[in-house]
């Protein structure tokens, strides 16, 4: 792609967020959904292939009808109240298909099935604008109205979410299905604690953020695409290698790094509510997320793959491609002092 057309189109996508992110009618926040969605398509059917323009179409009927239905549910809200202020969602219908318009666009389960596919026929690139930058709009609108979304069909979505992540990411050795489904499961923690601390909401999508772009770096730089190849990691850098250790565990949650805080945040909120019986099915589906991340720490940092042997020290030559990872992936480690600051 041309990269003054490419730069067009990144900036659509920050122009979108920012128009959904800082509206108060519901027309408004339905163009910047709009303008998001077009500026991406022409990015994933960049690559003339079969499998991207499969992708491009699934994920544009997608959002389309999601987007159909926010906006038919703002229209019968406005309707019946005579208001097109976001903050004034109060009909329970409206209420119940925007969450389901929403929860569809971030692609939070039952209706997660366009997402892993799509991401699989996109490029590693793209698979990141898509799980992190494109999970911003919708969750906007969800914070700003979470004092009104029904909080029964969250935290069903949210225990569905990381049941499926869990259980769906176990038999999958394409990394970008890993990370879909680990997006899945990220979700519906977020989905959990919507309607109860909007401070720890934005906490959590900070640290999915964080820990998602650092996961994606490593694999676009060392051109990863299978748990297979990110297995022969160790032979062209040794410290990328290191830091994908603590990315995964990261990502799985375990102390003391950055993904421990949110889930432990989000567990002790739920149990000042009296939310215990999804606090401990939320703790018992992370395991099973826990699970594919450690068999993934297992295959990159614990093996030898068999067929590396004749390019042993790869490393110590010249690299065709900068293995230079931003500053982002060391606040993995640095930011559990800011604990204190985000407890409630």
């Amino acid at each position: 792609m041309n990269p003054l057309i490419l730069s067009i189109m990144l900036s659509n996508l920050a122009l979108g967020l920012i128009i959904t992110a800082t509206s108060f009618h519901w027309l408004l926040a339905w163009i910047g959904l709009e303008l998001n969605t077009l500026a991406i398509l022409p990015i994933l059917a960049n690559k003339h292939h079969p499998r991207a323009t499969e992708a491009t179409a699934k994920y544009f009927i997608i959002q389309a009808t999601a987007s159909s239905v926010i906006l038919f549910s703002s229209t019968l809200n406005a309707w019946h109240t005579g208001i097109w202020d976001i903050n004034q969602l109060t009909l329970p219908l409206s209420t119940t298909m925007l969450t389901i318009a929403l929860t569809m666009k971030l692609g939070l389960a039952p209706m997660h099935f366009w997402l892993p596919e799509v991401m699989q026929g996109a490029t590693l690139s793209s698979a990141l604008i898509i799980t992190t930058w494109q999970k911003l709009p919708p969750m906007t609108l969800l914070y700003l109205t979470s004092p009104n979304l029904p909080t029964s069909i969250l935290f069903t979505l949210a225990i569905a979410s990381t049941l499926v992540g869990g259980w769906s990411g176990l038999n999958q050795t394409q990394m970008r299905k890993i990370m879909a489904y680990s997006s899945i499961a990220h979700l519906g923690w977020m989905s959990a604690i919507l309607s109860l601390s909007q401070n720890l909401l934005l906490f959590t999508l900070f640290t999915y953020i964080l820990m998602t772009t650092s996961m994606f770096f490593i694999l676009i730089v060392s051109s990863s695409k299978t748990s297979k190849d990110i297995g022969q990691l160790w032979s062209t850098s040794p410290t990328t290698t290191s830091i994908s250790l603590l990315t995964l565990i990261s990502l799985g949650g375990l102390p003391p790094l950055i993904g421990f805080l949110p889930k432990w945040l989000i567990l002790k909120e739920l149990t000042v509510y009296h939310l215990s019986p999804l606090a401990i099915a939320l703790a018992l589906s992370s395991l099973l997320s826990l699970m594919f991340y450690m068999r993934l720490t297992y295959t990159t940092t614990l093996t030898i793959s068999p067929n590396t042997t004749n390019s042993m020290m790869k490393w110590r030559f010249k690299l065709t491609k900068p293995l230079n990872l931003p500053s982002i992936i060391t606040m993995i480690l640095t930011l559990t002092p800011l604990l204190p600051l985000v407890s409630p």
